[in-house]
């Protein structure tokens, strides 16, 4: 049994293709977790090209696609996705907080639509199903995959999701807003116990005050929330893109100095779990 974890894309906001982005990358959110022969992609930010290359590669034929929320440094990767092209591949495409909306569908179908992009979603061949779910549902994406949703605070509105799997777990928190002082219970609970947390660390406290209302958080929360929630591990994740190499070197040192369990999450990063 084996759950692991590959960041290929850890920014917010917008890529960052930049001679001072190269160590800790510059593409933006997408993360794929390995149930033994399972895979769950996180997000279709610009990362999901790579991914997609890998995909190709092992030719594995279907997984599901779990989104946090359709911004779009969440979604602009997915017209890149090439697996989607191959009528070969299955899909499964999940949000939880677009129902009212119009669904899944209707938002990457736009995304997709002229003038802004020459290729419309019904043009991809592979088969792709459209999910939309209520926040706070447990899905069951496949036999044996348990993965809980909790609603998070973010403009728009967005999903957190923690995944069990034989023993193991991860969460995947992103983006979401806290509130100093005011632990997000809804979080405590999704991560209790987790064995890695990756949460919205777009800011530090000292950025944090000028950033209120934006829907995001900080890496210091992040420590606060997983020592509360005896979480093992955290994915210090969502970059902000004004934050360079030489700066999160800096972050990572502070973090690792306040706690042995963080860590900064970087492009091609590589986890086990068990």
């Amino acid at each position: 049994m084996s759950l692991h974890v590959k960041f290929w894309g850890v920014r917010g906001s917008i890529a960052c293709p930049s001679p001072n982005h190269v160590v800790y990358g510059g593409n933006t959110s997408c993360v794929q977790v390995t149930l033994d022969d399972h895979t769950i992609i996180f997000d279709a930010g610009t990362g999901i090209r790579g991914l997609g290359h890998e995909i190709l590669r092992r030719d594995i034929r279907r997984s599901s696609l779990m989104l946090t929320h359709t911004h779009w440094d969440h979604i602009n990767g997915f017209p890149f996705f090439a697996p989607a092209f191959q009528a070969n591949r299955h899909f499964r495409i999940y949000a939880g907080h677009l129902q009212e909306m119009g669904g899944i569908y209707h938002v990457l179908a736009n995304q997709m639509a002229n003038p802004t992009f020459p290729v419309p979603l019904d043009a991809l061949q592979a088969n792709l199903e459209f999910i939309d779910f209520t926040q706070g549902e447990t899905l069951e994406p496949e036999p044996g995959v348990l993965v809980r949703t909790a609603p998070l605070r973010h403009p728009n509105g967005a999903t957190g999701y923690r995944i069990d799997y034989k023993g193991a777990s991860v969460c995947y928190v992103t983006d979401t807003e806290h509130i100093p002082g005011q632990p997000d219970q809804t979080i405590l609970d999704l991560i209790a116990g987790a064995d890695l947390v990756i949460y919205d660390c777009t800011y530090t406290d000292s950025e944090f005050p000028a950033k209120v209302g934006w829907g995001h958080s900080t890496w210091q929360e992040g420590v606060r929330l997983c020592r509360q929630a005896n979480a093992k591990r955290l994915a210090i994740f969502h970059h902000d893109p004004d934050h360079d190499d030489q700066f999160m070197e800096r972050l990572e040192e502070e973090a690792r100095t306040l706690w042995s369990g963080a860590l900064v999450a970087r492009d091609n990063l590589e986890l086990t779990l068990a």
